[in-house]
């Protein structure tokens, strides 16, 4: 898996977001809220980890089920 391109993590006043920039700010108006966990996943997929790697990163984090991150 990966993150489209044009697509950069930033955080804006406070708040974790995903916006897109260059070609990809064409075709998606708008930015999409992370959470904690949304915004560790998708640092995950900018380093290129794979979904057993990522599952593997929760778990560890925040001491939960592989099960359960993987939902």
């Amino acid at each position: 898996m990966r993150i489209k391109d044009g697509f950069v993590l930033r955080e804006v006043a406070g708040q974790i977001m995903v916006i897109a920039t260059g070609e990809a700010s064409k075709d998606f108006h708008g930015m999409i809220k992370l959470n904690e966990t949304g915004r560790d996943i998708f640092v995950a997929l900018q380093e290129n980890c794979s979904e057993e790697e990522i599952v593997t990163r929760l778990q560890k984090k925040y001491d939960i089920e592989a099960k359960k991150a993987a939902i």
